[in-house]
Order: C-alpha cells, then sequence, then structure tokens
C-alpha cells in the first residue's frame, strides 16, 4: 500500500465495508437460528439434543459411526451401559 490516499485507501475501505455487512448479517444470521431453536424449545423439542443431532448430521457417515462406537467403547470402560 504505497498510496495512502489513492487506490490502496479505496480498496481497504471497500474491503471493511464488506466485512461490515458481512458481520451484520451473520448476526441476524445468528438470531433467526435462536429463534427457531426457541420455536423447537416451545413445540417440545429438546434444544440440547437437537443441537447433538445438527453436529452429527454435519459429520461423514464413517466419522459419525467411529464416534459412535468410541463414545459405547468408553461408555462400557466407565460402566454406563448395561451388559448383555
Amino acid at each position: 500500500m504505497a498510496e495512502v490516499g489513492g487506490l490502496a485507501a479505496d480498496r481497504l475501505r471497500s474491503i471493511v465495508q464488506r466485512i461490515e455487512r458481512l458481520e451484520e448479517e451473520k448476526q441476524a444470521l445468528a438470531q433467526d437460528i435462536r429463534e427457531v431453536y426457541a420455536e423447537a424449545k416451545g413445540a417440545g423439542f429438546d434444544t440440547k439434543i437437537l443441537r447433538q443431532v445438527i453436529k452429527l448430521r454435519k459429520l461423514e457417515r464413517a466419522e459419525r459411526q467411529e464416534q459412535e462406537a468410541l463414545i459405547e467403547l468408553y461408555q462400557q470402560a466407565l460402566g454406563m451401559l448395561e451388559t448383555a
């Protein structure tokens, strides 16, 4: 950025404004998500479980299965599961 008041400053200003606009959009989306969770809670759904389900849906099937197997293994090791 050799120029202080020229093109470099204009480019910087443009980038900063875009970031600020995106941050505002991100806050609006976060508020929308909170409202949907509140709606789910009002409909009787457990929002903690709902968040976990959404997190799991983001994973690939193999990764999800690996996590589930490890959780089960840890629960068995801690005596949290009934033995058949």
